[in-house]
């Protein structure tokens, strides 16, 4: 099958996801895991993908990526990415192929567990040379000095000593970095960045991200945030994107979403959130829990069944995506005022 060339775009968006739908055949029937998710990303840019676990976050990236479980499908969209040479192409009707030849060299990225995703019995430096190697060009002795230079780059200490090291003789934060320097080796034009602080502290988790917008703003290129911390989200992206079992529920700034965010669930979302002058008696946690995605009857908006403003017309179809301020977004018949 070949690829989708479109004649490239006039702004300078990177990704431009549009009516991405995916289900995955089970053996207890078949989960509807996105269902018309559009969104974009420009040159930059880091934009926040956030919600609960379970609302699709993941299952967005891997299938721009390529990387989709062979139990998942792709029923309808787009993921057109724009390359180095400028063209804009549909990255879910590329060849494997030539997804090989764009991943870690203009599209990368930063899984949520580096302990898995690095290789276990294989030196750190040698897993970032198999990246240059394979993209850069680069032979013998240069590939060494260009892996330390990147361990360098991403703030590891000692990094000639970290070059000869196994993953498991590296802290998590550190294993964490080394993930960074795979998907940054090659100056990528997008890197989307799944969870990358899970499991690490309160330090560490500033440091890493710290580190990814740093070297974002430098080399000028788009970045995804996926995580399920508001708090980290609201400190690091330019665009938010909420998301809910599958749907996208909000779209803004993130300075517009969490001052006047509009979807009630958005709102909930929020208000459960952790802050410094809040006690938990303050904390309004989302009653309920996301629908089964096996259903085959589910409504419109998957979150009626949790929310206080439901009533006949949220059960109508499609919902309305209504753009109530510019650059902001909402999905709900009955948004806040």
């Amino acid at each position: 099958m070949e690829a989708t060339t479109i004649a490239a775009p006039t702004r300078t968006e990177i990704l431009a996801v549009k009516d991405l739908s995916v289900e995955f055949r089970t053996r207890s029937g078949i989960v509807r895991a996105l269902e018309h998710v559009s969104f974009s990303i420009r040159k930059g840019e880091t934009l926040g993908i956030v919600g609960e676990s379970g609302s699709g976050k993941s299952v967005t990236a891997f299938t721009a990526m390529g990387l989709l479980d062979r139990a998942g499908k792709v029923t309808s969209g787009q993921a057109l990415f724009t390359t180095e040479a400028g063209q804009q192409i549909d990255l879910l009707t590329t060849p494997e192929k030539e997804l090989r030849s764009l991943r870690g060299k203009e599209l990368s990225m930063i899984f949520q567990n580096p302990r898995t995703a690095l290789n276990p019995i294989r030196k750190v430096g040698k897993q970032i040379e198999d990246v240059l190697r394979c993209h850069s060009g680069l032979k013998g002795s240069a590939l060494k000095e260009r892996a330390i230079a990147i361990l360098a780059q991403v703030r590891i200490p000692d990094p000639a000593k970290r070059y000869t090291a196994y993953p498991y003789e590296l802290s998590g934060g550190m294993c964490q970095r080394v993930m960074i320097a795979l998907a940054l080796a090659c100056s990528p034009k997008l890197l989307i960045a799944d969870e990358p602080t899970t499991g690490l502290d309160v330090t560490t988790q500033a440091t890493v991200m710290d580190l990814v917008k740093d070297l974002a703003t430098q080399q000028q290129m788009a970045a995804v945030l996926i995580t399920h911390d508001l708090a980290l989200a609201s400190e690091y992206c330019d665009r938010i994107i909420v998301m809910h079992a599958g749907h996208v529920v909000e779209a803004a700034t993130t300075h517009t979403l969490f001052t006047a965010p509009r979807h009630p669930y958005t709102a909930r979302l929020i208000a459960s959130t952790p802050e410094p002058h809040k006690t938990f008696a303050d904390l309004l946690p989302i009653p309920g829990n996301l629908p089964d995605l096996r259903s085959a009857t589910l409504p419109p908006c998957r979150f009626s069944g949790r929310c206080d403003r439901y009533d006949s017309q949220c059960d109508q179809s499609p919902l309305p995506v209504t753009t109530v301020a510019p650059g902001h977004q909402v999905s709900c018949w009955h948004p806040l005022e």
